[in-house]
């Protein structure tokens, strides 16, 4: 694989992304131009879809990840409660941060393809966003614009985008207010593989180590099948490129 692409595909650089003005977030271009057109359709519905995390590289993403994994950052359970660190096992801790966090190196984040959104229009500008499960229910306070970008998905007209993580099955948790832009996504995620990242975590230098790297690479096939890899079945077969 070419050195500037396995950089893009883990992370490691942000020269394929450009920055989207409004939200001061990187983006892929084709993402970005994508999203410019929803937001387009969305404000003829009354909405303001807001880009609140765009690109995020690999050393951003280990950061996250050890803080979890040291107790500095809460690890949260199914039903959004912080979980007690120190009485599991390495195994579980690390099933536990995957939940709710991508393992640096697999995050669908370093591609610029994906993006968490909000509905400005929906909240004041000192509302605190916290991307919880409540927010974006039907009955929440960004419900209608995620029942309105529901419709647009189910019928193609979402420009390219879906929600990869629109239902649990099994490993990441939903995350309605994720989006991806499905052609270019699709294509990297290709480009990954089990041994790949095994290699990429490994090659880290001591001082930027992913913490419970061994516990990883030992489970590796568990948590590529279901945390990393996104079935054929959940991208848009009802969809064109821009």
């Amino acid at each position: 694989m070419h050195r500037l692409l396995r950089d893009m595909l883990f992370g490691l650089t942000d020269a394929h992304v450009i920055l989207e003005p409004v939200s001061g977030q990187l983006m892929h271009p084709e993402a970005l131009s994508a999203f410019d057109q929803l937001r387009r359709d969305a404000r003829d519905a009354g909405f303001e879809p807001k880009v609140v995390s765009g690109f995020r590289g690999f050393e951003r993403q280990r950061i996250i990840w050890n803080a979890k994994a040291s107790g500095q950052r809460p690890v949260l359970d199914d039903a959004g409660r912080p979980v007690d660190l120190t009485r599991m096992s390495p195994d579980d801790i690390v099933f536990a941060i995957l939940r709710w966090s991508a393992l640096p190196g697999a995050s669908r984040h370093h591609w610029g393809t994906d993006f968490d959104i909000i509905d400005a229009a929906a909240v004041g500008e000192d509302y605190q966003v916290q991307l919880t499960p409540e927010e974006v229910a039907d009955e929440g306070v960004f419900g209608p614009f995620h029942c309105w970008l529901d419709e647009r998905i189910a019928a193609g007209e979402s420009r390219g985008l879906f929600r990869p993580y629109a239902e649990d099955r099994g490993g990441v948790a939903p995350e309605r207010w994720h989006l991806s832009y499905a052609p270019r996504a699709r294509e990297l995620q290709d480009l990954l593989s089990e041994q790949a990242l095994v290699d990429q975590i490994l090659d880290c230098v001591p001082d930027q180590q992913v913490a419970l790297s061994e516990c990883i690479c030992a489970r590796m096939p568990e948590i590529y099948a279901r945390f990393i890899a996104v079935p054929e079945s959940a991208y848009p077969t009802n969809i064109t490129r821009l």
